[in-house]
């Protein structure tokens, strides 16, 4: 285990615990299986199925951040994400196998430490296909709030753009 990446996972995150220490081996874990580096763009695109510890992991270890649009969030609740590199379209699902019952408070950080990636993911073939690159998107000022957001994100109601916060509903049912 490369210790010296770890402790920048650490000092990331702000302290050691098994949910990182899943995040940093499933990094390791796509790294090897598709020849990854750290990502200074969209190369590496990771999409988790998760919004824990893990995610911090993925971040030091492989580059992939929300702001650069290469780690994007599909919340299964599972631990598990899809890793792609970019220019070749190869990917990768990792999923976490079950671990042994009754591991103590910490004890998920020592079982880990010590086992190999493939110890403790499956690998198969990601469900979810490679994501389009981040697109710029132009603002519009909400005529109800005056809060700037991406065009993409307004709607149109009395032919003025509001923004999802202050859009009204539109149901004919009370529920």
């Amino acid at each position: 285990m490369d210790e010296k990446l770890w402790q920048k996972c650490v000092e990331f995150h702000g302290h050691e615990c098994g949910g990182l220490m899943t995040g940093f081996k499933a990094a390791q874990y796509a790294a090897e299986l598709l020849a990854l580096g750290r990502s200074p763009d969209e190369e590496t695109v990771c999409i988790s199925e998760n919004d824990a510890c893990g995610v911090d992991a993925i971040q030091v270890v492989l580059g992939c951040t929300v702001g650069k649009g290469n780690l994007l969030f599909h919340l299964t609740g599972k631990q598990a994400y899809t890793f792609y590199e970019r220019a070749s379209g190869r990917g990768v699902r990792i999923a976490a196998r079950p671990k042994p019952e009754g591991l103590k408070k910490g004890g998920t950080l020592e079982y880990m430490r010590p086992l190999a990636p493939s110890e403790l993911f499956y690998a198969m073939a990601p469900a979810l296909g490679l994501p389009e690159r981040a697109r710029l998107f132009g603002s519009a000022e909400c005529s109800v709030c005056g809060e700037i957001a991406a065009e993409a994100f307004m709607y149109i109601e009395g032919g003025k753009p509001v923004c999802r916060d202050c859009r009204k509903a539109y149901s004919r049912l009370s529920v």
